[in-house]
């Protein structure tokens, strides 16, 4: 990396603030590639990070998710990589002025890297981290579902499979939820807009119901169509009502399980609305293994995260690989390419104009 030893990357420069600078490429850590970026793909916690109130986010590099080709290969990495092959993966984004994706080069451990499949582009490859990520840790770690399986045969057999309701099924979250549930054997429920009902039902969801009804409504309606037993809620859009919706639409008389992404979901308001109903909540940067704080909030080191989410990105490759992994619709380079047109998508995003679709920049 002689020949290039600076490279552009975009770094948080004030709350709500990021732009263009010019900055050393590290050295590489052992254990660690350098990688030539070609796409990243953007997802809420990017713009999130950027608007944090406490202010840790400035001077640190934004994004996860991208793709891109091997530069060079530092030592100790556990898998065997070379100059030039396709990868793509997840990186811890806001954490320093190095680490995230949104650069022209990028640092990112060699274990939680996967080969890109000869038919996917590098658009596509760069909206799998996050969501592969966050299934694993939401739905299998967390919630305990059946790991998905690659050939229906192999699924657990039931007279009774167990139901699912994913709120927020066209964000990208719940568009991977869908099919990793699916995978597992399971009936899945889920709200969107109708306009994205046919889409949604072809990724495999068995119901799909209006989000905009009000909340009674659409609890009755999903609580008569699982005959009142759903004891399983994830929360991908998690809101002032939606955690209330999936309490109500729960089974009173049985224990049920709501996990969400959002942290500060509280506990007390859901048993209000349903005594039966414990809430959890993930948050992705645990599975790098490290102490960090967030939007004020001291988050420990979880070494059982880092641990499952490694033995899962594996699993996940093998059904990326296998094909059983739909990627999501993609708005490519919507308001322009390259670190210009991500600070554009960001802001679309923040601002929640975008649906049933993952926003992708090219590099």
């Amino acid at each position: 990396m002689g020949s290039k030893p600076t490279c552009e990357a975009l770094i948080c420069t004030a709350i709500g603030e990021v732009s263009i600078k010019t900055v050393p490429v590290q050295a590489i850590p052992d254990g660690y590639i350098l990688i030539r970026t070609k796409a990243v793909a953007l997802n809420p916690t990017d713009w999130k990070s950027i608007y944090a109130g406490d202010g840790g986010s400035i001077g640190t590099r934004p994004g996860i998710d991208f793709a891109g080709v091997v530069e060079e290969v530092g030592s100790g990495s556990k898998k065997s990589w070379n100059k030039g092959d396709r990868v793509f993966g997840g990186v811890w984004g806001a954490k320093d002025a190095e680490s995230g994706a949104f650069g022209e080069y990028i640092i990112a451990k060699g274990d939680l890297l996967a080969e890109i499949p000869d038919e996917l582009s590098f658009e596509d490859a760069a909206t799998l981290a996050v969501g592969i990520m966050t299934c694993g840790q939401s739905l299998y770690q967390l919630l305990k579902l059946p790991l998905p399986t690659i050939t229906p045969e192999d699924r657990p057999s039931s007279k009774k499979p167990r139901a699912i309701f994913i709120y927020g099924g066209s964000t990208a979250s719940g568009i991977f939820g869908i099919q990793f549930a699916k995978l597992s054997g399971l009936v899945v429920l889920t709200t969107a807009s109708p306009h994205n009902f046919e889409y949604l039902r072809s990724l495999g969801a068995d119901a799909v119901f209006d989000y905009h009804d009000d909340v009674e409504t659409l609890a009755g309606e999903i609580k008569k169509h699982t005959k009142g037993n759903l004891t399983i809620a994830w929360d991908c859009r998690p809101g002032p009502e939606s955690g209330r919706l999936c309490a109500l639409a729960m089974s009173d008389s049985e224990k049920g399980m709501y996990a969400t992404l959002q942290p500060r979901t509280p506990h007390d308001h859901l048993h209000g609305t349903n005594p039966m109903v414990d809430t959890y909540f993930t948050i992705g940067y645990t599975v790098f293994g490290e102490p960090f704080t967030r939007a004020g909030r001291r988050y420990e080191a979880r070494p059982e995260d880092a641990a499952f989410a490694k033995d899962f990105w594996e699993f996940g490759q093998d059904l990326v690989a296998a094909g059983k992994v739909k990627i999501p619709r993609l708005e490519i380079n919507r308001g322009g390419s390259g670190l210009k047109g991500v600070i554009q998508g960001l802001e679309t995003l923040r601002l929640g104009q975008v649906s049933s679709k993952k926003l992708v920049y090219t590099l």
